[in-house]
């Protein structure tokens, strides 16, 4: 294969840089995408009019402003968001994203497929999103760690076990959430240490997080794209893989597939892509990754541009990398089976219209990579008990709940004939349409 282009895909690990393709996403309004899968769904569910009029607009929107002091001595002003979508169903519950290209509109869109996620879960959360418009890997660890103290800090009371609950996303990880959480104990002062440490969830396991909770996103999409091929007959052993992005979702996903005999042939990352047809070695890989925070430089791999990724003859895609990755060129160029949505939103509409066309099957996203606040729900729970749950326990329930929630998309798909994502936005707004009814609209 020819020497790799400049065309690189962003990567859902720690810390993530921009894509060549910042062009292209900037143009791609995340956010009417989400209405509009919204609006399909709801046509199909017969949502009453004043309840689409509340889930299109998110309940509160904050920007806040803060200095934070340089390593050189100098200060610089940040700008943090907070997405509170909906929490008709229980406390806010999403991420705090770290990336250069942060925008309002992307946490409204995030924001709303929380609401949409954990309504398909059955989780007792409503959805939110949020984070700061920087780039984590310009900046040092104690700088970042100011940075992260003083956003928080500045969210205050807007976050709260009870109100809003935070967790990792691009850009930020189990480090990120104890600086957050160490702060908000020493700020906001709660009586009851254990439960105000549920304040975010994907913590270090030392400091209140679960165990199962960094390889819940990738097992939840294991989870799924097992379900799938028991139900189409489809042997994984012997299959093929390509990943694109391999931070926590793409690595441990690629790994656990490796347990089912699933080989990892292409992969991709912000600094590139590599292929090798006997299979890499995704323990190494993912070790490599960790200590050097890319792919880049990886001795047992050829090297391919982003247009020869897609056309890697494989079985399995999983997109774990950002938003809009596959238009209507690359699921044009795709050589698989299924694609299994690691990532948020990494087909575009027109992308997986064309997926459609040729057979290609999809995971939506909404519920293959529900596994990670999934797992946050469990964490978050035995932070308000004072328990402390098992690898055993943390996997069981987490299976049954991919797979209970893949038979409702399931059924609603069959039942209303409609592709598996507009299926999954469908099953959420059963539930949330019927607490609507029960509650209704105060006053």
């Amino acid at each position: 294969m020819n020497a790799p282009s400049s065309q690189r895909a962003p990567d859902a690990n720690d810390r993530p840089v921009p894509s060549t393709r910042v062009s292209t996403v900037e143009r791609y309004d995340f956010h009417r995408v989400i209405q509009s899968y919204l609006d399909d769904a709801a046509r199909l569910v017969n949502v009453p009019d004043h309840v689409r009029v509340i889930l299109r607009e998110p309940k509160n929107e904050l920007i806040v402003h803060f200095p934070v002091r340089m390593d050189s001595g100098e200060y610089r002003l940040f700008k943090g968001y907070r997405i509170q979508h909906s929490n008709i169903l229980g406390p806010y519950k999403g991420g705090m994203r770290y990336h250069e290209h942060a925008s309002l509109d992307d946490f409204k869109a995030l924001g709303a497929m929380m609401t949409w996620k954990c309504a398909l879960m059955n989780l007792p959360f409503g959805g939110a999103k949020g984070g700061i418009k920087f780039d984590p890997r310009s900046v040092s660890r104690d700088e970042l760690s100011r940075i992260t103290r003083r956003f928080f800090h500045a969210l205050g009371s807007n976050i709260g076990p009870d109100y809003d609950v935070p967790a990792p996303d691009v850009g930020t990880n189990a480090q990120t959430m104890a600086w957050a959480m160490d702060t908000y104990l020493n700020t906001v002062g709660m009586v009851k240490k254990e439960a105000a440490m549920g304040v975010v969830t994907g913590k270090p396991v030392s400091s209140g997080g679960t165990v199962g909770r960094e390889t819940a996103t990738g097992q939840g999409v294991v989870h799924c794209i097992a379900e799938w091929a028991r139900r189409s007959r489809f042997k994984l052993e012997g299959k093929k893989l390509i990943v694109q992005g391999f931070g926590n979702v793409g690595s441990n996903t690629a790994v656990l597939l490796a347990a089912h005999g699933v080989s990892l042939v292409a992969v991709g990352d912000h600094t590139g892509y590599l292929y090798n047809p006997e299979g890499f070695n995704v323990h190494r890989l993912k070790q490599y990754v960790a200590q050097n925070g890319s792919i880049a430089g990886y001795a047992n791999g050829q090297k391919i541009n982003r247009d020869e990724f897609f056309t890697v003859q494989a079985d399995i895609f999983v997109p774990a990398a950002l938003e809009n990755q596959i238009g209507a060129s690359e699921a044009e160029a795709l050589q698989v089976k299924l694609v299994a949505e690691g990532a948020n939103g990494p087909c575009s509409p027109e992308g997986e219209a064309v997926l459609a066309r040729r057979g290609i099957e999809l995971l939506p996203d909404v519920l293959a990579n529900a596994g990670g606040v999934t797992v946050s729900y469990y964490e978050w729970v035995q932070n308000r008990r004072s328990e402390i749950w098992g690898i055993e326990e943390v996997e069981e329930r987490l299976e049954k709940a991919m797979l209970d929630a893949y038979e409702r998309m399931t059924q609603f798909a069959t039942t209303h004939k409609c592709p598996n994502r507009i299926a999954c936005y469908g099953v959420a707004l059963q539930r949330l349409v019927q607490v609507y009814l029960d509650r209704e609209i105060f006053p």
